[in-house]
């Protein structure tokens, strides 16, 4: 394995990244930190490693530094997370979330405004 096939892995989950969870930017470094936070500890420690791996793997003499295989258990842990995302199901989620958030401060006012007029005597 050559500097080359690091610095495609890198792109593919970048790549993966843009197209499953909509993060925008030039490079998986960029990516990583924009859109960091939507990714588990685990998933994001891969990708910052195989990110750094692709810095290093640029540079022929650092290249015998890198350890091919964290390297490729690192892009398949990548891999297997970001293909197993579903935007259409993450936008339901986050939309499903919003709506109960609002259902429930509409409850807890309504809660309030009963308690109120209770207590003032009106009901």
């Amino acid at each position: 394995m050559t500097g080359v096939p690091i610095q495609q892995m890198a792109d593919r989950v970048a790549g993966l990244m843009e197209q499953r969870l909509r993060v925008r930017g030039t490079g998986l470094a960029e990516k990583l930190r924009k859109g960091g936070r939507l990714l588990p500890r685990r998933v994001r420690t891969a990708a910052e490693g195989l990110q750094a791996a692709a810095v290093i793997a640029q540079n022929p003499k650092l290249w015998a530094q890198i350890d091919q295989e964290s390297v490729a258990q690192a892009y398949d842990i990548c891999v297997r997370h970001l293909n197993g995302v579903d935007s259409k199901d993450r936008r339901k989620g986050a939309l499903v979330s919003v709506a109960g958030s609002v259902a429930f401060s509409v409850l807890v006012v309504a809660g309030l405004l009963f308690a109120v007029l209770l207590w003032r005597g009106f009901i």
